[in-house]
């Protein structure tokens, strides 16, 4: 893991990027890769690195380059099988001077070209810069684990990890995107390339850009999520058959991740199935001590304290946990916007950044995790809500379909389903659209789009003018014809997935401490047959991920296997209104700070400031309060650390273990 940048020249009489530029910009991330630094300069390209050795430690240093130096490679990620690659790559006479996954790409991308990428296992973003040619080739992985922004201006490209590293160069414009804020409040996060900031595109996942010498670009789609169609039969002959092939492949997607390192690698447990089965495999993929971390909370309603002390127990860890407050989480959230780079509505990421910073501290860069397991093996609330609706949309007029909805959030402390009358008014909305492509998601869409309410006159008229893409308008051209689980979890993976589970609240925050996430449910073969499941291997009924329960039988204590899932959940809104409110969010919601940013209308805002500060335990906020208190919250201070009043850049001088100039 690691972080990139490069700037890359246009011009026929180019200025050669300053080295000086470029240090501004890796310093910017030099926490994506405090170990070692390296940067490579020619007349046209520069490119730099900010390295978290954890493959192949003495002579992995990056920039990297072929054997006759003509291409040249930054990378961040790991490629899992890249062993494997290196032995095919061998055959047909390719010769290695390190034991890194690094070399194992320049050799693949000369061998197989853009089709490389397609047989990769891991979690990338790269760019490999032919000075020959003068050609920049831009790649991110399959569902967007690794981040990758591009500007192009002035006779420039500039790329990076994160994009307050393109911030560091002084000519990069640094604007709001109307368009990313209002795909927030709908998605929950940017979809890319759009991004929260204007100019600044997001490399899509699965996708290969390639810039030629006259600035000129084609995307190449090598990866896009993809199922049977829904008539189509299994190719398992029982579910017990489907369910001991995903326990393979999970094991070997485990073992890898957690052999394919020449550091420790420890394991988050969060007390559900995910982390508890992935958890045991990486116990069982490698002897010596073994690390696992756990989040508690001081609000029992968040709290699991018990089931992750009943896996840690059977794994003979080294188990370590920390308690987070709702003053912990109003202490660093400026911090936290600060690297998610985009507004959030909910504070989940705040108490991962405390954790990964337990992980560090305990001497642990990498970490396995639980994320991906509900988006391919069917676990969510909603799509248990999808075929409810579904189900009931066949006899809308019927007064028990309906009380399915009973069955769902045995977790909250304050259920939807508590109001019932106006629970199901809510749930009955869009029915008759049940063909409809958004089917699925247009409750929780519908529902994040009361926020836009709170925009100004502004960036409402200019949403007007240059509407945000709509993600239902490109789907691919099978949708139609996939099971409605697979069409909910495509539109899953495309949102919220990678733009908000694997960005603010995986990868930034893991970075942030400078450790790397490893996703064994993201491993490329567990999705390609996670996909390939019947639906009702996931989705039994309304018992979720039945086939994932059954893989994990005899592995993981029954009673985690058994107990009701309960999603990962913090103290939203309350964690700033308890006690003393904090100067920033003061300051946040003043009408001079709301006018500044432009994004919303001063009165609107002030007014639901006001409203939740009176809130009590005995006057609880609403949903649509809690999600606009912390998106507004977020969107003033993400204004005013990216753009009206970023920290400065200071001691860009950085010790250079590869400083390669052509």
């Amino acid at each position: 893991m690691c972080g990139i940048v490069g700037i890359v020249a246009l011009s026929h009489q180019p200025e050669a990027p300053a080295r000086e530029a470029l240090e501004t910009m890796v310093h910017a991330i030099r926490h994506r890769g405090p170990d070692e630094f390296g940067m490579y300069r020619d007349s046209y390209a520069g490119l730099a690195h900010a390295r978290l050795s954890l493959i192949d430690l003495a002579t992995g240093q990056q920039p990297m380059a072929n054997e006759d130096e003509t291409l040249w490679i930054v990378f961040n990620g790991e490629i899992f099988n890249y062993i494997e690659l290196r032995q095919e790559l061998e055959q047909l006479g390719h010769r290695f001077r390190t034991h890194s996954d690094t070399e194992v790409i320049i050799h693949a991308y000369e061998a197989w070209g853009s089709g490389c990428f397609k047989k990769f296992n891991g979690q990338w973003a790269l760019a490999l810069w032919n000075s020959r040619d003068r050609t920049l080739v831009l790649a991110r992985d399959r569902v967007g684990v690794r981040p990758l922004y591009v500007y192009e201006g002035g006779g420039r490209i500039l790329f990076a990890s994160e994009v307050k590293a393109l911030f560091a160069d002084v000519k990069v414009p640094r604007r709001i995107d109307c368009r990313g804020l209002d795909q927030t409040f709908t998605y929950w996060a940017p979809v890319a390339p759009t991004t929260m900031f204007d100019e600044i595109q997001a490399i899509v996942p699965g996708t290969v850009r390639t810039y030629q010498r006259d600035g000129s670009h084609r995307d190449e789609v090598c990866w896009q999520m993809s199922f049977p169609d829904a008539l189509t039969e299994p190719s398992f002959h029982t579910a017990r058959d489907a369910a001991d092939r995903l326990r393979e492949r999970l094991a070997q997607a485990t073992r890898l991740r957690m052999v394919r390192a020449d550091v420790p690698v420890g394991s988050y447990l969060s007390g559900g199935l995910d982390s508890s089965l992935v958890a045991k495999m990486g116990r069982m993929a490698k002897d010596g001590v073994f690390r696992t971390f756990s989040l508690r909370f001081d609000d029992a309603e968040f709290d699991e304290t018990p089931f992750q002390r009943m896996m840690a127990s059977t794994l003979d860890s080294d188990h370590g946990e920390i308690v987070v407050t709702r003053g912990d989480i109003a202490r660093i959230f400026p911090d936290v916007i600060w690297h998610t780079e985009q507004p959030i509505l909910r504070t989940a990421p705040a108490p991962l950044f405390l954790l990964s910073k337990c992980v560090r501290e305990a001497g642990i860069k990498a970490v396995l995790t639980g994320e991906g397991a509900d988006e391919m093996l069917g676990g969510y609330d909603l799509f248990r809500e999808a075929k409810i609706r579904l189900f009931w949309s066949h006899q809308p007029e019927s007064l028990c379909r309906p009380r399915l909805f009973d069955r769902l959030y045995p977790y909250l402390a304050r259920s939807p389903q508590s109001t019932k009358g106006m629970a199901l008014e809510f749930w009955k909305q869009g029915l008759e659209r049940a063909d409809a492509p958004g089917f699925s998601h247009d409750p929780r869409w519908r529902t994040t789009s009361a926020l836009k309410k709170f925009y100004s006159s502004s960036a409402a008229a200019s949403l007007r003018d240059v509407p945000a893409e709509n993600v239902l308008d490109t789907l691919p051209d099978r949708f139609g014809r996939w099971d409605p689980l697979a069409r909910a979890q495509y539109l899953e993976v495309t949102t919220l997935l990678s733009g908000y589970l694997l960005s603010a609240q995986g990868d930034r925050m893991l970075m942030a401490n400078s450790v790397e996430g490893r996703f064994p449910y993201l491993d490329a073969d567990v999705i390609e047959f996670s996909n390939a499941l019947p639906a009702a291997y996931k989705l039994a009924g309304l018992e979720e991920k039945k086939i994932l329960k059954d893989a994990a039988r005899g592995l993981v204590p029954e009673p985690i296997i058994q107990r009701q899932k309960q999603p990962y959940r913090t103290p939203d809104a309350i964690s700033f209104l308890t006690g003393a409110i904090p100067d920033y969010v003061e300051d946040a919601f003043s009408e001079s700070a709301l006018a500044a940013a432009g994004m919303f209308a001063p009165g609107a805002a002030r007014r639901l400031f006001s409203k939740c500060r009176e809130c009590t335990a005995d006057r609880v906020m609403s949903n649509t309060d809690n999600m606009a208190f912390v998106g507004m919250l977020s969107a003033q201070l993400l204004y005013r650390r990216m753009i009206a009043d970023p920290r400065p850049q200071a001691g860009h001088a950085l010790h250079l273990t590869t400083d390669v100039v052509r």
